[in-house]
């Protein structure tokens, strides 16, 4: 039995935009056929949806919930976990979450693993999956453990090139090791995520600033450069082509130069996506300089107008694919308690309004086609990460992960009105729309602001990367 049927004038389809009726049985998507084509049985909601836009539920694939969170002092807490996280997703229109499992938090690797999603299972109101992330010196029975990882349905790693700050030691994986770990990528049809920069630039800037008193957050830029990403970025996808069968997803791209290397890779034919975050699209180095600067921060660093340009002219062509958070949920005071360029804190609150946000930005003021929003705040993600097209699509047979956007909910963003933290990067930015109904798995869980679901809601997911992914660049 039909539980429930959509109607709308403007359904965002894998087969295009147009006027459909979206019909949904338990927790999937059992029709897609034109407006008023389907019969409403008695015991059917029929919601009515004209005016407004059907997508797909958004797809987050870079948040850290429940994470390490180095402070000042040296001490160290944990950022918000999902009960807080998943939550704020769900009132956004997010209806997946990929966050991260330290393969060096365990025994094992499978104990790392057991380990994480005890702190998922129950108490995230989103579906959710984990990318497995390995660090430093990498143990020598790590390889086959990994493999048995993707295998199990875990097939994204990622890898630092960096340490990050002086004081993070131990992050950066070397190029040997990464040379092992593509190779079982390769074998077992893993995709390699990768954090970026040139650990010997970054070392290098940090110690220059130090020494020359210039240690304020405002001149993170000079430390996170383009220099960095731009040679680190050509090594680690010169090591891929040296391993056939390897394909990468550059994580948090911010210059320029990092969009030309993976323009210049995608047309050599290597399978290679790019990730950017709405914070580098829309805010500079520039904004370091402002009240409360560090609000606008991750690692790597904002950079110039110029770079910005370039992260938006990728996700017209291809070379940009996702736009995620890097989310990191902690008070304000957490946020702003670092204020130099070695200890100020990373990521941001923004998963609950980045699908409202980029709509704005991407539909509202550029004029992209829906379709292309869609594919960068929830497509796109389904197919690199081995989701799709369970999710990320509005078709038969995927999950019923639905996201309804209003254009007549023109709100103002206040950071009183979300569900994350008490402060928000985009605080007074007027929207074009914001999600008024949210479906997940065939639920109602967010509607008209009112909240319906449960933090038992969210389901782990296995994925698979599929073939055509390793085959060359194909969105």
């Amino acid at each position: 039995m039909v539980d429930l049927i959509l109607r709308g004038d403007t359904v965002v389809t894998p087969q295009g935009v147009g006027a459909f009726d979206v019909a949904i049985a338990g927790e999937k998507i059992v029709a897609v056929a034109a407006k008023g084509g389907l019969p409403v049985a008695e015991g059917t909601r029929l919601i009515d949806a004209g005016g407004k836009i059907v997508m797909p539920g958004g797809i987050d694939p870079h948040v850290h919930c429940k994470w390490f969170l180095p402070n000042p002092d040296g001490s160290a807490a944990l950022t918000d976990p999902p009960d807080v996280v998943g939550k704020a997703a769900v009132h956004g229109g997010t209806t997946t979450i990929i966050d991260f499992t330290r393969a060096s938090q365990g025994a094992n690797l499978q104990d790392a693993i057991a380990q994480r999603e005890a702190d998922w299972h129950g108490h995230c109101a989103c579906d959710y999956a984990q990318h497995i992330m390995v660090e430093g010196a990498l143990p020598i029975d790590l390889p086959p453990q990994l493999a048995e990882a993707i295998q199990a349905g875990f097939p994204t790693v990622k890898i630092f090139t960096t340490d990050i700050t002086p004081s993070r030691k131990g992050r950066m994986v070397d190029f040997g090791d990464i040379w092992e770990v593509f190779q079982v990528l390769a074998a077992n049809h893993g995709l390699g995520v990768i954090h970026s920069e040139d650990n010997d630039i970054v070392m290098h800037m940090y110690g220059k600033l130090i020494r020359e008193g210039r240690t304020g957050f405002e001149n993170m830029a000079e430390v996170h450069n383009t220099l960095s990403e731009d040679i680190s970025f050509r090594r680690v996808i010169r090591l891929a082509e040296k391993v056939p069968g390897t394909a990468l997803y550059m994580m948090h791209t911010s210059a320029a130069s990092g969009v030309s290397a993976i323009r210049e890779a995608r047309a050599r034919g290597v399978p290679i996506y790019g990730e950017s975050l709405h914070q580098y699209m829309l805010k500079t180095k520039e904004d370091y300089k402002t009240p409360r600067g560090q609000i606008y921060h991750t690692y790597p660093s904002l950079k110039s107008a110029e770079d910005q340009a370039a992260l938006w002219a990728g996700t017209l062509d291809g070379a940009i694919n996702c736009v995620a958070t890097d989310e990191i949920c902690c008070t304000l005071a957490k946020k702003l308690q670092g204020a130099r360029i070695d200890d100020t804190t990373g990521g941001n609150a923004g998963v609950e309004p980045r699908v409202a946000l980029m709509y704005t930005e991407m539909v509202g003021k550029r004029g992209y086609a829906l379709s292309r929003y869609v594919d960068l705040v929830s497509t796109n993600a389904a197919k690199i990460m081995g989701l799709y097209p369970r999710k990320g699509a509005l078709a038969a047979g995927s999950d019923a992960d639905i996201c309804v956007l209003d254009p007549a909910d023109k709100r103002v963003i206040r950071a009183e009105d979300l569900h994350e933290t008490d402060y928000t990067p985009w605080e007074g930015r007027k929207m074009e729309a914001w999600p008024c109904l949210t479906i997940l798995r065939g639920k109602t869980v967010v509607e008209n602001g009112g909240w319906k679901g449960a933090l038992a809601d969210g389901k782990w997911q296995h994925r698979k990367v599929a073939e055509d992914i390793f085959a060359g660049p194909r969105l």
